[in-house]
């Protein structure tokens, strides 16, 4: 597990990261979420040992990450994309971390295979990879010691649509496995179709700790997706009776009120056709931009010194 106790990091008298707690457990994937500014990348980077914390720990299976003794071999971590020599390959760059941790140099071409690099794009300088190629890059160091914990900044970003799809399946499939997956995402459809669990936070501060869809139906209100060839009346006939009817941005109204039994009795009663005729919630994004609106304010945090303990 990842564990968080009254995690804090402050920079002056502004806190990044405030007494912040929360646990990551294996066999799921949890996602990390919060506006810019509202502590993720700090928080990773606290647990990653790469900034020291003002006060409170981060440990990895019970131990801080600097206690690892193999650590690339136990947590698989991706911050930074970018953070790849330009004028290495992407094989050079993963047979030297192979080499540098004890692992055999067959790792560097089964991982590139994993994440899709063909060899000829392997052999590349890592300079000329856009940035979806440099995110698979980072992907496979991540997963280069086959780790049973991955701790993931945003994944998906500059990824295409087959990328994102591939990093949702992987990430499940690898919690699956009973691995512990920790990935932060700006994506609100993915984050909503790949996460089980999430953690929310807003100005340093732990906001939410639950599933996926306890933490979207605590925070809205059901309603009933209708559509039909005669909109019009339909709205007209159920503001008659005092539903609150109002667009929705797929198409159709979305009816709250009646449940979807009474609204298909009324059209039925009035001889007005129904194309769809569905109970839903609101989705993750919503829910969570509505959330994060009280938590919007943020103080930007300098970047972290260079005498901070490195990824060993």
């Amino acid at each position: 597990m990842i564990e968080a106790r009254e995690l804090t990091k402050r920079y002056g008298d502004k806190a990044a990261v405030d007494r912040l707690s929360f646990t990551v457990r294996p066999g799921r994937v949890t996602g990390f979420l919060g506006p810019n500014g509202a502590g993720k990348s700090t928080t990773m980077r606290m647990v990653l040992g790469l900034d020291t914390p003002t006060a409170g720990s981060a440990t990895v299976a019970g131990k801080p990450y600097r206690d690892l003794r193999a650590p690339l071999t136990e947590v698989g971590s991706l911050l930074d994309a970018r953070g790849v020599h330009g004028g290495r390959s992407a094989y050079q760059h993963l047979a030297g971390l192979a080499a540098s941790n004890g692992l055999p140099y067959r790792r560097a071409a089964e991982v590139l295979d994993l994440v899709g690099l063909p060899a000829a794009t392997a052999r590349k300088r890592a300079r000329r990879f856009s940035l979806g190629m440099g995110q698979r890059l980072g992907i496979a160091a991540a997963l280069l010691g086959d780790p049973r914990v991955l701790i993931l900044d945003e994944p998906v970003n500059g990824l295409d649509t087959e990328g994102i799809r591939w990093i949702r399946d992987l990430m499940r499939s690898l919690a699956a496995e009973g691995r512990t997956v920790f990935l932060s995402s700006h994506v609100m459809s993915d984050m909503e179709l790949t996460a089980d669990h999430l953690i929310v936070i807003g100005r340093g501060k732990l906001l939410a700790d639950t599933s996926v869809r306890a933490f979207i139906e605590a925070r809205s209100q059901a309603y009933t997706l209708v559509r039909t060839p005669e909109p019009e009346r339909l709205r007209e006939l159920l503001e008659r009776g005092g539903a609150a009817v109002r667009l929705d941005a797929r198409g159709g109204w979305r009816v709250q009120g009646p449940d979807a039994a009474a609204i298909g009795g009324l059209a039925r009663d009035h001889g007005v056709a129904l194309h769809e005729l569905a109970p839903a919630h609101a989705s993750l994004e919503e829910v969570y931009t509505a959330l994060s609106q009280s938590a919007a304010e943020y103080v930007a945090v300098p970047a972290a010194p260079e005498k901070e303990v490195p990824l060993r």
